[in-house]
């Protein structure tokens, strides 16, 4: 069922919403050539601590999971494309990382992910991830009421297909609000007039992430929880909450 906002519970959102972009810019801080991925993740629950907020990432289970999520961010590096666990491996120069983030506030939650390169990019990378921040700003620019959710699958999908690269359907957008994954579904890549109309109130993640390969196909690692592409090419993730406003889309994690 989806649940529109009101304009004060959107303001709530938001408050969420600035403490996940600090937890993604101390993340972001943090990466660097030998720094072990669980480094950040200590960083992220400092900023989640001093902040008076917690994550709706940890100890998080949804169906398909065969164990809680073990941490408050996910750390996902080259061929993963979502969901990786921050453990023991140290970042290497090169590395392509996407960073994921949520934070639940007086009982808000707000969802963001940003991808970067431990210093300079290669193989295409750079390519890759703004091909994939491309997609989030034309997915945010068609929220606007009287569209259509199949409207903001149509704007992501036609920027990932014209860089070449490959879009999953399995996992994407979502509703956002008391928790982490609230109706609706928005693929991301879909036909433009289809599915719900979009109104005020509406509090939506938009989040593309592409595949440098092309291919469509993805598998799950043996942990349960690592999204990986099936032909191990690179993968990019971006991700912002965002109201659907009688005003146009308002981005609720600004500066993540």
């Amino acid at each position: 069922m989806v649940e529109l906002k009101t304009p004060g519970e959107i303001e709530a959102i938001r408050a969420a919403g600035k403490v996940v972009a600090g937890v993604l810019t101390a993340a972001r801080a943090c990466a660097a050539p030998g720094v072990r991925l669980a480094e950040l993740d200590e960083a992220a629950r400092d900023v989640l601590a001093k902040a008076g907020a917690t994550s709706p990432f940890l100890h998080y289970k949804p169906k398909f999971a065969p164990v809680p999520y073990p941490a408050v961010i996910c750390t996902s590096v080259n061929d993963a494309a979502l969901h990786g666990i921050p453990g023991r491996y140290r970042l290497k120069p090169g590395d392509l990382l996407s960073v994921d983030a949520g934070a639940t506030l007086d009982g808000w939650v707000a969802d963001a992910a940003v991808s970067f390169t431990v210093g300079p990019a290669v193989n295409g990378d750079a390519e890759l991830i703004a091909t994939t921040e491309a997609a989030l700003r034309a997915g945010i620019a068609a929220a606007v009421p009287g569209a259509r959710i199949g409207d903001i699958s149509a704007a992501v999908g036609k920027v990932g297909r014209a860089g070449g690269y490959g879009i999953s359907t399995d996992l994407g957008g979502h509703g956002v609000g008391r928790s982490m994954h609230e109706d609706p579904h928005i693929p991301n890549r879909g036909k433009a007039g289809r599915g719900m109309r979009l109104v005020p109130g509406l509090v939506i993640a938009i989040e593309p992430w592409f595949m440098g390969g092309g291919s469509d196909h993805i598998y799950v690692d043996d942990d349960g929880w690592t999204v990986r592409t099936a032909d191990g090419s690179r993968a990019a993730h971006a991700e912002h909450t965002v109201a659907v406003t009688s005003d146009g889309p308002v981005i609720l994690t600004a500066g993540a």
